[in-house]
């Protein structure tokens, strides 16, 4: 295997999408076998047939397949080898003086596609109310496994493997400074390069941060009851976590133990669309609404089937999965971050953070801030109120002086 230093060489990369491909999504799509109804009149039993019905009739006969191809040939896409594995990036480099190199790193069941309404913003403020201080070079990579990236053939590529490549990538970028950003997976990931605290790191943000004590951890994992003396707010974060924890995470624990049996989702558009779509009551909630005709803004039926076919025509859905078979570590847990580090809290997340422990899980908190509005996809749901985020999470960072722009 090589080392991650072995191969430097970085090739630009072209998004197509052979149109065969999707004559073969179509077919399959329009002969999708059926269940009958669910025996409940809501979601307790799962994606409902009524939603996913009305997802598969719009994405077989409405849905334009030209545009996940379009909406990614916007931007400048390259593929590099680390340690062995091909490695599919996004860069855009902001046209700014003393942009300030961002590495933001998306989740499960994501892809890219969660981050493309923020690039322009992050990268161009100015074009997008805000100032031309707060702009970055913007570096958006597929974990292994997903969209373009290479799928790893044997074992060894978890979060902590990954933040290593991370680390890797921006300085073969020729970043001497740069932060990193998370959500889901890209917020463990994150959380990791904190960790690690590489001396180009100069902070991290995450929209999930890993904040859970060492006592609540023990207690959610065998079922116990909460510690004593939480206060208020931490008591909600246990009630919320015992809850994602006993009904919420059903998919995790089959791609945790046996993600190798899905098979259905590299044969079955619906069933892939399915998968994807129960991934927590909340998100979910907001996704069937695309569905039945009441979309949430941000979230219509359009963004939502761009991200599962990206999965689909790359056919991710298995090895995008493994990376919950190879994490080691406590999904939520404090990950030992010593770097700076900048926490926003949104309202429907898997669980609200607690400031009090955000304060132990980061040493060096330079940033907290509870918002009003948004759920688990930060920046797929809420470009806008995320680009603030990220933008005000960084800014006590930045230096008139060179921040690691490369050249």
């Amino acid at each position: 295997m090589a080392t991650i230093e072995s191969t430097t060489e970085i090739r630009p990369f072209s998004v197509e999408v052979p149109e065969e491909d999707l004559v073969d999504l179509r077919k399959r799509i329009a002969a999708t076998r059926w269940p009958e109804k669910e025996t409940v009149a809501d979601e307790t039993q799962g994606v409902q047939l009524a939603t996913i019905q009305e997802l598969a009739r719009y994405w077989g006969s409405e849905y334009d397949f030209g545009r996940v191809e379009a909406r990614l040939s916007a931007f400048p896409h390259f593929i590099t080898e680390i340690d062995g594995l091909d490695i599919h990036f996004i860069h855009v480099k902001s046209p700014h003086e003393n942009a300030l190199p961002l590495i933001i790193t998306h989740g499960w069941p994501g892809s890219v596609i969660e981050m493309l309404n923020v690039i322009g913003p992050l990268s161009e403020p100015t074009a997008h109310a805000g100032d031309a201080q707060d702009a970055f070079d913007v570096v958006v990579p597929s974990i292994p496994g997903y969209g373009f990236s290479g799928k790893p053939t044997a074992p060894g590529w978890d979060p902590v493997h990954i933040a290593d490549a991370w680390i890797a990538l921006m300085r073969r970028l020729g970043y001497t400074h740069f932060v990193a950003q998370g959500g889901d997976w890209g917020a463990q990931i994150t959380d990791v390069m904190g960790a690690k605290a590489p001396p180009e790191l100069l902070g991290i943000h995450s929209n999930m941060p890993g904040t859970i004590p060492a006592d609540v951890s023990k207690a959610l994992a065998t079922g116990g009851s909460a510690p004593e003396g939480l206060s208020a707010e931490e008591s909600r974060a246990f009630e919320q976590l015992q809850f994602l924890y006993t009904k919420g995470i059903g998919y995790a624990t089959e791609m945790n133990l046996r993600p190798q049996t899905l098979y259905g989702l590299a044969d079955s558009p619906v069933a892939l669309a399915a998968w994807m779509l129960d991934h927590d009551a909340r998100s979910y909630e907001d996704i069937a609404a695309a569905f039945d005709g009441h979309p949430v803004v941000n979230l219509t039926r359009d963004e939502v089937l761009d991200n599962i076919t990206m999965t689909w025509v790359t056919n991710t859905g298995i090895s995008s999965g493994r990376l919950y078979w190879e994490n080691t570590l406590g999904f939520f847990d404090i990950k030992g971050a010593t770097v700076p580090a900048a926490v926003s809290v949104f309202p429907r997340e898997l669980y609200q953070a607690p400031r009090s422990w955000a304060e132990q899980a980061y040493p060096n908190l330079m940033y907290f801030n509870e918002v009003g509005e948004g759920n688990h996809f930060a920046a797929w749901q809420e470009p806008k109120l995320f680009t603030h985020e990220v933008r005000a999470a960084f800014r006590p960072l930045r230096t008139t002086n060179d921040q690691g722009k490369s050249s």
